[in-house]
């Protein structure tokens, strides 16, 4: 079992999507798309949550939308149709968030360098924005350890103002838990601070600034911690472990930094139970919805449920963590996405919170 990595799937996403008749074939609507891909990844310029994304009223079956620029029915399809075709494809973005970072070893103790720093990033094609991000990506990096491990974190600060790193989720000692004037000094520009701790609990966690959060979070000061058990049988049995950060304010509504359709979709064989791990580092509760699959939920904030339990759609409140397992059992493309709509739809298409589980 691994973390899913979406950077080599390219050729096979695309090949399996048109086998599933999801290859529109439409023509190269070049400017239909530049303007699609404008629209969708578009928010206010102060960083906030996206509000040009909400549906207009619809006057007849073939009208043109109130509010939404005169555009015809036919208009209106070839966008959704060009969003859908620039998935299929896989749209092209600097920057891959997510990625596993190696320890440096000192002795027996993990350690895990993080530099803080200003970055842009890309959330769609050619739609950058300011990010604040850990080690130059959005989510930072992903830390991986076993239960029983002694890890150092150290962070540099590059940024223009203070910071500070929590261990959300992890049970630690009092001093390590991060919060400027209640467990440390704020970490302030061009300083270095270090956390070090025995990891002792399990699950699926977090980590990210506990210093002005509102900001430094929402703009990609973030990433998720995994602590696999020291039994592996106390977890849940899985072929394939893939994650999802959820965020609603770097570029809009992102997962894994990215907006669709440069969101990477998740992929299985017939007979794989894929594990899906949900992290809501944003501001607003994201009900993550699987089409044509069920969710078993086998774990909330790190602690396995004792009795799991079936659903389709999973309400990740902020700071949440919940982990599934979906038995891949009917090949074909099955959409995922945030089922707050104007999280994922707008008259120009899906953007956002989308994606698709595909399996083959």
């Amino acid at each position: 079992m691994g973390l899913f990595d979406h950077s080599n799937n390219d050729v096979s996403r695309r090949s399996f999507l048109r086998g599933a008749g999801l290859g529109l074939g439409i023509p190269a609507l070049s400017g239909i798309l530049a303007a699609c891909s404008n629209a969708i990844s578009q928010t206010p310029a102060t960083g906030g949550v996206a509000v040009a994304h909400q549906e207009g009223e619809h006057t007849s079956p073939t009208a043109a939308p109130a509010g939404q620029g005169g555009m015809s029915a036919e208009e209106m399809d070839a966008m959704h149709e060009a969003g859908v075709n620039a998935f299929v494809q896989g749209v092209k973005t600097e920057g891959l968030g997510n990625q596993p970072l190696e320890p440096k070893m000192d002795g027996d103790v993990k350690v895990f360098e993080l530099t803080a720093s200003v970055i842009q990033w890309e959330v769609d094609a050619g739609v950058k924005v300011e990010a604040w991000a850990y080690n130059n990506q959005v989510p930072g990096p992903m830390i991986r350890v076993t239960q029983g491990d002694k890890v150092r974190l150290v962070l540099k600060n590059d940024l223009p103002e203070s910071t500070s790193i929590h261990p959300h989720g992890l049970l630690v000692q009092n001093p390590k838990d991060g919060v400027p004037g209640i467990t440390q000094k704020a970490v302030k520009p061009g300083e270095t601070y270090t956390y070090e701790f025995t990891v002792m609990n399990s699950g699926s966690h977090m980590y990210h600034s506990h210093h002005n959060a509102a900001k430094q979070i929402t703009k990609g000061l973030l990433g998720t911690f995994i602590v696999d058990a020291k039994n592996p049988a106390d977890e849940a049995a899985y072929d394939i472990d893939t994650l999802l950060v959820l965020n609603d304010q770097l570029g809009g509504f992102t997962l894994n930094g990215k907006s669709f359709p440069a969101t990477a979709p998740l992929t299985a064989k017939v007979g794989q139970k894929l594990r899906i791990r949900y992290f809501n580092q944003g501001l607003v509760a994201h009900p993550m919805h699987l089409h044509g699959n069920a969710m078993t939920v086998v774990a909330r904030d790190g602690y396995e449920q004792p009795v799991p339990w079936k659903c389709d759609t999973v309400n990740v409140a902020p700071g949440e963590r919940w982990d599934v397992v979906v038995d891949c059992q009917e090949p074909g493309v099955w959409a995922f996405h945030c089922h707050i709509l104007n999280h994922a739809e707008s008259p120009h298409g899906m953007f956002g919170m989308v994606t698709a589980l595909i399996v083959s």
